[in-house]
């Protein structure tokens, strides 16, 4: 068993009063160093220059392991050898204060940045990790056994193996920007977290000095297909998914929804843009049930299912806000960011039929050529009801393609009426 620190630690405090703080942040500066480390460790507590702690909602698990007894809360990690396997940035959009505001571009090359810092105590850790993997996906196997995909051994290798570069993404909310974005105070911001997190956080109150917020939520995970270098080159083409995390759907097949099925849609467009030349990129956010959680969602589906005439495209949304009081709680402004933080500029081929989506790649200067909406054949009979209300909520149609001048979406002369 290790030993477990005695005595109480106050790890709080009223504000600074404009003393400096050891490691200012200045967000939005051209170097690592200039920006200043992250530190959301609690070994060096008066080193601490963020509200919050490291792992997003992992940080609890931590807890309870030191709880334990089982995990010695002194500890550092040994990040010898942890570093990317490849190179991304830094990239001018890194530097523009409000470029990015919901992660730390300099993330993952905390280890080499602040070398000299961490061999003098200092307890810095990344918030973005880059390996290599390789994925099986059946639905991959199923297009190259149809034809739709060739084993060119190189992005997809002899029995259906998909090489790509994931990079894991921790939220680090730098709290000016982030209001910004939603266009609200700080103040605003900063009081509405401390009080729907039940207090959980009294710095966010009695610190207006510190501006940088380590939240308790999950974080992104990105699949890069082809060449990494083809991600920010606005001469080779690029295909995007942007994709929502659904358990039920995406890992174990659930036919309620067209979740699985647009995401293995894009990974076969992405994996078809990288034998081309190009290079493909899924963006999976983990915002389960449209941000609203597990637990509503299958509170949604039974009261859904319950109504009168069981159910209908028309209560879709409706039911989802009678119990959770919004319809959706994603609002995708802060999602861009992680596309930012890959330099990219132009995504020539969107795979989503989502306006928030869209909307908020152009909002922050991203341009967005051809919206490609999911084939027909690919929609679960139990999810046409989504479609059905997806279309009378709004979502993009290929109707919606030719009156703003796109180029044809992918699937032709087919609607969304028709799936």
């Amino acid at each position: 068993m290790i030993k477990k620190p005695s005595g109480h630690i106050r790890l709080t405090s009223h504000p600074s009063r404009g003393r400096p703080h050891k490691y200012p942040i200045d967000w939005g500066a051209s170097t690592a160093r200039g920006r200043g480390p992250v530190i959301g460790s609690t070994t060096g507590r008066d080193h601490r220059n963020v509200i919050g702690a490291h792992g997003g909602a992992y940080s609890i698990y931590r807890a309870l392991a030191v709880s334990s007894g089982a995990l010695d809360p002194n500890l550092r990690p040994d990040l010898h050898g942890t570093h990317p396997l490849i190179d991304i940035g830094p990239y001018d959009q890194w530097m523009a204060k409000e470029t990015i505001v919901s992660l730390d571009p300099w993330g993952h090359r905390v280890a080499a940045d602040f070398l000299e810092a961490i061999h003098g105590g200092l307890d810095v850790r990344p918030t973005i990790a880059i390996t290599k993997a390789h994925l099986m996906l059946p639905e991959v196997r199923e297009a190259i056994e149809l034809g739709r995909l060739a084993e060119d051994g190189v992005v997809v290798r002899p029995g259906g193996e998909v090489g790509v570069i994931k990079a894991a993404i921790d939220p680090v909310w730098h709290l000016p920007g982030v209001a910004e974005r939603f266009s609200v105070t700080e103040t605003e911001l900063r009081r509405t977290l401390f009080e729907e997190t039940a207090g959980m956080y009294p710095e966010l109150v009695t610190r207006p000095d510190l501006q940088v917020f380590l939240p308790p939520i999950g974080g992104t995970t990105l699949y890069i297909f082809g060449d990494p270098a083809a991600i920010h080159d606005p001469a080779r083409p690029l295909t995007c998914r942007i994709h929502d995390e659904c358990n039920g759907s995406d890992v174990f097949g659930s036919d309620i929804c067209t979740c699985r099925p647009y995401l293995t849609h894009g990974v076969e467009e992405c994996i078809r843009t990288a034998q081309a030349g190009g290079a493909g990129l899924i963006v999976y956010n983990r915002k389960e049930g449209r941000a609203l959680g597990e637990v509503t969602k299958f509170l949604v589906y039974n009261a859904r299912k319950r109504q009168p005439g069981g159910d209908q495209a028309e209560t879709y949304f409706a039911r989802t806000e009678c119990v959770a009081g919004v319809q959706d709680a994603r609002f995708q402004q802060l999602m861009p960011d992680a596309l930012h933080w890959l330099g990219i500029t132009r995504v020539d081929r969107l795979i989503s039929m989502s306006n928030l989506k869209y909307d908020a790649l152009v909002d922050a200067g991203i341009e967005v050529g051809e919206r490609v909406p999911l084939p027909p054949e690919l929609v679960p009979q139990d999810a046409m009801v989504e479609i059905a209300a997806k279309k009378a909520a709004g979502y993009f149609t290929p109707s919606d393609a030719s009156s703003q001048g796109e180029s044809p979406p992918l699937v032709v002369g087919r609607d969304i009426k028709d799936y």
